[in-house]
């Protein structure tokens, strides 16, 4: 079993969790009310803006130059794919930049974001990787899971943002950082990379949390 599956299959029960959360399956479902869906976009912009900058620093912490490139490449991705995709669904949802800029960031997106930067910075560059991977893999499976909803969708906003994540570029994404993940070298403590893989998980789970707990 590679690496990063054993990883996901420690965190199952969390995962699945975070499949079956009502701001999830209702999203999907096109079903979640949007202010609900534009209070996680404002939410969102301050997590990318920390998960690039994390990219950067664990690029400086990468022990090979072809890894450092690899993580370059990834926080450029992140940045020209995601915050275009970013800037043209605040647009459909009469949102703007500064909207986001000056939205009040709440405690979960502070806490997650918080934990990866200081995983990266105090920790080691693996359990820095291995902490990044939950967000853009269970993203991949929410999509995978509720591929049938998405495609019957009738909310095109939330069709067309759910649909992303089933994309080649996107798949092809996560791919990279598994691999990354897995080709940790096997004598690093597997404990250490389960912990940070399994906090990220959770952190996962409580940003929906407290995405859901917005007033309709």
């Amino acid at each position: 079993m590679k690496l990063s599956e054993r990883l996901k299959q420690d965190a199952e029960d969390i995962w699945n969790d975070i499949y079956q959360h009502p701001f999830v399956v209702e999203l999907c479902k096109g079903t979640l009310p949007i202010e609900k869906f534009k209070y996680y976009v404002l939410q969102d912009y301050n997590y990318l803006i920390n998960s690039i900058k994390n990219f950067s620093l664990l690029a400086s912490k990468a022990k090979t130059t072809s890894m450092l490139q690899e993580l370059v490449e990834i926080a450029a991705i992140e940045a020209k794919g995601e915050f275009s995709a970013y800037n043209r669904l605040l647009k459909k949802l009469d949102l703007s930049i500064e909207d986001a800029k000056n939205s009040k960031r709440s405690l979960a997106e502070v806490s997650y974001s918080s934990f990866l930067l200081s995983t990266t910075e105090n920790g080691s560059f693996e359990e820095g990787i291995a902490a990044v991977l939950p967000c853009y893999w269970s993203y991949a499976e929410i999509a995978k899971c509720h591929r049938e909803k998405i495609l019957k969708n009738s909310n095109q906003i939330y069709k067309e943002w759910a649909s992303y994540y089933l994309e080649e570029e996107y798949l092809e994404l996560v791919e990279r950082i598994k691999k990354s993940v897995d080709n940790i070298e096997k004598d690093f403590p597997y404990d250490k990379l389960r912990s940070a893989f399994i906090n990220s998980s959770r952190y996962e789970y409580e940003f929906w949390r407290e995405m859901n707990k917005v007033r309709d």
